[in-house]
C-alpha cells in the first residue's frame, strides 16, 4: 500500500496530549459528542434529531477517511493500517472513544428515535415486521429493481476477492454443499447497487394510514437465498469499508493539477482501509476473514446494531411531511439598507454587512449578478472553495464572460470531497473564456473573496464582497457566516493585489489592511494578542474574544497562555477541535473556552481586540489551525465602520458568550459541561435570538 499522504503534515499537535495541550482527535470526537446530544434532546422535533444521528454518522466517515487515514499514513514506523506500538496505544484511546459514540448513536436509534418515530406514523421495517402484502410487494420490487442488477462473486483463484469501494454496502456470505462445478469454495461477495435508493417508500395502500419504509439493506437480506440456487445460505452480514479518502499530487512532477486531480480522484474510492463496519450478528469467523483481506486491525472493527451507514436514514426525512416533526421554518431576513435600490450606488455611500443563514445570502449573489448585466462592469474577479453541483453565482460569471467581462475565477480544485464539482465548474468557465487558475499548488485557496471593477465616468471603482463562508447556495441557509460588501478603497485595492497575486505568483505588495496567509496571517494575529498582553502588563482593561471553527496551532495557543498570565481576559468560542487546556492556574486561568452546537452549524470566524477601546474587529476565512494559517492562502478582514463592528460584537460574539442552551464550556480535565439556566436565569439561545431578531417576519 502506498503512503503518499505522509508527505501531508498535520499539526504538531495531531495526536500528542500533555499538561499543557489537549489531544486533536480526542477533542473532535467531543464535537460529535455534542452533536449527539441533539438527537438525544427531547426538545428537538423527531426528524431534526435523526437528521443530527445522520451528521454525527457523516462527521464520523470523514474523522476516519482523513484523521485517522492521516494518523496511520504518517507512522514511519508501520504500513498504513497496520500501526506501530507507539501509534497504536494512541489509536487505542481514540477508538475507545470511537466505539462508545457509535454504540451510543444505534441504542439512541433503536430505543427513543425509531420508536418515537413509528408512534408519529413513519416506520422502518425489518422483513420480520412486514405483514404478507407488504413482504410480496417487497418480493416483487427484488425481482424487477434489485436482482437484475446483483453480481454475487463466489470466491476462488479465478474470482478473487473484489475491490470494495469505500463506504459501499456489500454483503459476505457463507454457503455449504459445492458449486455447479463441483467445488466447495464457501465465501461469496456481493455488492449492493449504488444506483438504488437505500431507503424504499411502500405504497400507501400497504402502509394503513402510516410512511412505512424498508432499507435496501432488509430488501436483499430477506431474498439472498434466492442468489445461490442449490446452495445453503449459512451464514452472512452486511458489510461497509471506510478508507482513507485525503488527494495528494507530487507538486514537484505535475504538470496540469486538473489532468492529476482527475487521476487521483479515480483511485480515491480505493484507498487503504482503516474502518470496517459489519452487522453485530456477523459471526467471528466472517468478520476475521474481512480485515484479513483489508488489512486492518481488530481494533478497527465496528460491530453495528442495525444498517452499516446510518447517514442514508436521511432519505426518510426528505419523504415526510409533518411540520411538527421538523424545525418551524425560518425566513432569513435582509438589511434595512437593502431596500434602498441598486447595489452599487448604496456601497458607494457606506459598507453592507450580511449574517447568514439570519440574513438572506441572496445580495451576495445579487452583486454578481447585477455585475454580470451591468454594462459598465468591466471584470469580475472571484476565488471559489465550495460552490456545489447547482450555483446561480457561477452561472452569472459563466454569463459575464460570455458578454465578453473580464473574469477571472481562482478554483480551488483540492476542496475535499468538492473537487469534481470545482472541475466541472473550471472546464464550463474555460469553455466560455474566463480565465480560470487553480490558486497556488500545495496551497489550498481558502479565502472567500469577489471583486467587481465598474467604469464610472473617468475613475475605475472597485467594489469587494469579503466573506466567512463559502459561496455554496446549500449551505449558506444552514451555516453562520458574515459577510461585507464594500467600495472601501483601501480594502477592494488589497482584493485585488491579493488576486494578482495568485494569478501571477509574484509576492503580493504590503497590505495595510488584510491578513494574508501563509504571509502574515499568524504573524499579525499573535501581534494582535501580544499587544493586548503588553496593555495588561500596564495595568490596564485587556480582551480577547475570538470565534472559529477549531483551535490548533501551537504558536497561536502559546501567545494566549502568555496574554492569559498577563492577565488578558480571554473568551474562545470553538465549535469543534481545540487543543488549549483552559481554567489551569498559572496557565491559563483567564481563558473560557465554549462551544455552541444548535439548528445551525457555526462556521463563522471573528476576531476581537479591546486594544484601549479601539475594539479591533476582524473577520476571517480561517480557523487558528496550522493548515491554516501557513498551508493555505486565507484572508482576515477588519470592519472598519463602527456601527458595523459593533454589529459583529452584538450579534457574532456577546449573544454566544450569554448562552446558556446550546452552549458547552470546556473545563481544563478536557470535558464539556453543557450549560444550563441557574436559578432564576432564563433560558437564551443565541441562534433563536438572531433568528428573531434578523430573520424575516413574513
Amino acid at each position: 500500500m502506498n503512503k503518499k499522504t505522509s508527505k501531508k503534515t498535520g499539526s504538531s499537535l495531531s495526536h500528542e496530549e500533555t499538561g499543557t495541550y489537549l489531544n486533536r482527535e480526542l477533542s473532535q470526537l467531543a464535537f460529535n459528542r455534542r452533536v449527539l446530544a441533539q438527537a438525544e434532546d427531547r426538545a428537538v422535533p423527531l426528524l431534526e434529531r435523526l437528521r443530527f444521528l445522520c451528521i454525527v454518522s457523516s462527521n464520523m466517515d470523514e474523522f476516519f477517511e482523513v484523521r485517522i487515514a492521516s494518523l496511520l499514513a504518517q507512522d514511519p514506523g508501520a504500513a498504513p493500517s497496520v500501526p506501530t506500538p507507539a501509534l497504536a496505544a494512541v489509536l487505542g484511546r481514540i477508538g475507545e472513544e470511537c466505539h462508545a459514540l457509535i454504540e451510543r448513536q444505534y441504542t439512541l436509534l433503536h430505543e427513543e428515535i425509531l420508536p418515537q418515530l413509528a408512534s408519529a406514523g413513519i416506520r422502518l421495517l425489518r422483513h420480520e415486521e412486514r405483514n404478507e402484502a407488504q413482504r410480496a410487494w417487497v418480493k416483487e420490487y427484488f425481482d424487477r429493481e434489485v436482482r437484475p442488477l446483483l453480481t454475487p462473486i463466489g470466491l476462488d483463484p479465478a474470482h478473487p476477492f473484489p475491490l470494495v469501494v469505500n463506504k459501499s454496502l456489500n454483503f459476505i456470505v457463507e454457503l455449504s454443499g459445492k458449486d455447479a462445478f463441483g467445488r466447495g469454495n464457501a465465501i461469496a461477495i456481493l455488492k449492493a447497487p449504488r444506483v438504488l435508493p437505500r431507503v424504499i417508500r411502500l405504497p400507501d395502500e400497504l402502509s394503513d394510514g402510516a410512511a412505512c419504509f424498508c432499507l435496501l439493506s432488509s430488501v436483499i437480506h430477506a431474498h439472498i437465498t434466492d442468489l445461490f440456487t442449490g446452495r445453503e445460505v449459512t451464514a452472512y452480514s452486511q458489510f461497509r469499508v471506510t478508507r482513507n479518502s485525503d488527494l495528494w499530487v507530487d507538486e514537484d512532477e505535475v504538470k496540469n493539477l486538473r489532468q492529476a486531480l482527475q487521476s487521483e480522484l479515480q483511485s480515491r474510492q480505493f484507498g487503504f482501509a482503516v474502518r470496517l463496519e459489519v452487522a453485530a450478528n456477523c459471526p467471528p469467523h466472517l468478520s476475521q476473514f474481512l480485515l484479513e483481506q483489508f488489512g486492518i486491525d481488530k481494533g478497527m472493527l465496528y460491530a453495528v446494531n442495525g444498517p452499516v451507514n446510518l447517514v442514508r436514514l436521511q432519505e426518510i426525512i426528505s419523504h415526510v411531511q409533518q411540520p411538527a416533526l421538523h424545525y418551524p421554518p425560518f425566513v432569513p431576513g435582509l438589511p434595512a439598507t437593502l431596500a434602498d435600490g441598486g447595489m452599487f450606488a448604496l456601497l458607494r455611500r457606506q459598507d453592507v454587512l450580511l449574517h447568514h443563514p439570519f440574513q438572506s445570502f441572496q445580495p451576495v449573489v445579487e452583486f454578481i449578478r447585477s455585475a454580470a448585466h451591468d454594462p459598465d462592469v468591466l471584470a469580475i474577479k472571484q476565488t471559489i472553495y465550495r460552490t456545489g453541483m447547482n450555483s446561480d453565482l457561477m452561472e452569472s460569471l459563466i454569463l459575464a464572460a460570455q458578454r465578453g467581462k473580464e473574469v477571472t475565477v481562482i478554483v480551488e480544485l483540492m476542496a475535499r470531497f468538492d473537487e469534481q464539482a470545482n472541475i466541472n465548474w473550471a472546464e464550463r468557465l474555460e469553455r466560455v473564456g474566463a480565465q480560470v487558475v487553480y490558486g497556488v499548488v500545495g496551497l489550498k485557496t481558502h479565502a472567500k473573496l469577489a471583486l467587481v471593477l465598474r467604469r464610472e465616468g473617468r475613475e475605475l471603482r472597485h467594489y469587494a464582497h469579503l466573506g466567512t463562508g463559502n459561496y455554496h447556495p446549500t449551505t449558506t441557509k444552514f451555516y453562520t457566516d458574515f459577510g461585507l460588501l464594500t467600495a472601501h478603497p483601501g480594502i477592494t485595492s488589497e482584493v485585488n493585489e491579493i488576486f494578482i497575486h495568485l494569478t501571477s505568483l509574484t509576492r503580493p505588495r504590503r497590505l495595510q489592511y488584510l491578513w494574508l496567509a501563509p504571509f502574515g496571517l499568524q504573524r499579525e494575529i499573535i501581534k494582535a494578542i501580544r499587544n493586548e498582553a503588553a496593555i495588561a502588563r500596564e495595568g490596564r482593561p485587556a480582551r480577547i474574544i475570538a470565534k472559529m471553527n477549531a483551535l490548533i496551532d501551537e504558536s497561536v495557543i502559546r501567545a494566549l497562555y502568555a496574554a492569559s498570565a498577563d492577565g488578558v481576559k480571554i473568551d474562545l468560542i470553538v465549535r469543534g477541535a481545540c487543543a488549549l487546556r483552559p481554567g489551569v492556574p498559572g496557565l491559563s486561568e483567564n481563558i473560557r473556552v465554549r462551544s455552541v452546537v444548535g439548528r445551525f452549524l457555526e462556521h463563522s470566524r471573528i476576531y476581537y481586540f479591546r486594544a484601549n477601546l479601539e475594539h479591533r474587529v476582524y473577520l476571517a476565512s480561517a480557523d487558528w489551525m496550522s493548515r491554516n494559517l501557513l498551508r493555505r492562502v486565507e484572508v482576515a478582514f477588519p470592519v472598519l465602520d463602527k456601527s458595523l463592528r459593533k454589529q459583529v460584537i452584538n450579534q457574532g460574539l456577546n449573544p454566544y458568550l450569554k448562552d446558556n442552551v446550546d452552549a458547552w464550556e470546556l473545563g481544563a480535565d478536557g470535558r464539556y459541561v453543557r450549560r444550563k439556566p441557574r436559578g432564576k436565569q432564563a433560558a437564551f439561545s443565541a441562534q433563536q435570538y438572531l433568528a428573531q431578531s434578523l430573520g424575516s417576519s413574513q
